[in-house]
């Protein structure tokens, strides 16, 4: 299967358990592995062939934003389900970090897996 990668995508949003965390958006990092048949897209040369990653990017950038989610592994999740919504997505990595969540690290995060058939 081909891919299409977004990497360090960043959003600004609230995420965690804390009270502190509740209280104002911090910096959430987002990398998508998009899977799918791009044979079609390279021999057309047509954007409508293609997965287009500016509309899965800005459809992730907004949820994070809004989500208020208190874990990562629920952000994930969501993100993943929207990756999925495109047709020519069959399978979606997802990794979803906090940079400066825990002290003497870049980031903490969750990286998830998953295909059109584990949404039902």
């Amino acid at each position: 299967m081909d891919t299409v990668h977004i990497k360090d995508l960043v959003a600004r949003g609230i995420i965690g358990v804390n009270d502190w965390e509740r209280e104002k958006p911090q910096e959430i990092r987002i990398n998508l592995i998009l899977y799918g048949d791009l044979r079609t897209a390279g021999n057309t040369d047509n954007i409508e062939d293609c997965i287009n990653y500016r509309t899965v990017s800005k459809k992730v950038q907004k949820h994070a934003e809004t989500a208020a989610r208190f874990t990562v592994e629920a952000l994930a999740t969501d993100l993943a389900r929207i990756c999925l919504e495109d047709p020519k997505v069959e399978k979606v990595n997802v990794r979803v970090e906090k940079p400066g969540a825990v002290r003497f690290t870049a980031s903490v995060g969750v990286e998830i897996e998953r295909s059109r058939g584990d949404f039902g």
